[in-house]
């Protein structure tokens, strides 16, 4: 009689099991890779925009401080729509608005020989950025002229002739 010392084993697959279980973790975690990815892609691509908008308004303060009227007889000089050169999706609109209310001659904040001479007039211009993926910043800029009590315009800003109507 023949002895058998080694115990028979039966395959049951359990390296299969396992191999598939690591299998599904491995392509869960890739999934959870790929989507973390993208979500951060589409985050840095909405600050781009957010900062294009905010550099639209920016860019609506200044060609409003190089081109406004700044007259003191209307209510307010708003600028539409306007796209920013070299751009194609970024937009500004502006709006000068005589501070604190139209025909309003506000006294010089300091006193001395030429103070009656002279009288200020405060502007709010009041600029807003669009961009893309509807990124919006407003942003808000005061304006102080000091022009000559005799209603003859004040001198121009950045050499574009400014009229005041008083």
């Amino acid at each position: 009689m023949k002895l058998n010392t080694a115990p028979q084993r039966r395959q049951r697959g359990a390296a299969l099991v396992v191999g598939m279980i690591l299998l599904m973790v491995l392509t869960v975690l890739a999934i959870s890779g790929m989507s973390t990815a993208t979500t951060e892609l589409v985050m840095a691509g909405n600050e781009q925009y957010q900062e294009n908008a905010f550099q639209s308004a920016e860019y609506g303060i200044e060609q409003a401080l190089l081109t406004g009227v700044f007259s003191t007889s209307v209510a307010s000089e708003a600028v539409g729509n306007t796209v920013v050169p070299t751009a194609t999706h970024e937009f500004y609109n502006t709006n000068i608005t005589p501070q604190p209310a139209p025909n309003t001659e506000l006294p010089l904040m300091w006193g001395g020989n030429s103070a009656s001479k002279f009288t200020s007039y405060h502007f709010q211009i009041q600029s807003q950025g669009t961009s893309a993926r509807n990124a919006t910043t407003t942003h808000v800029q005061g304006l102080f002229i000091i022009a000559p009590k005799n209603g003859e315009s004040p001198p121009p800003l950045s050499g574009v002739p400014t009229t005041l109507t008083p």
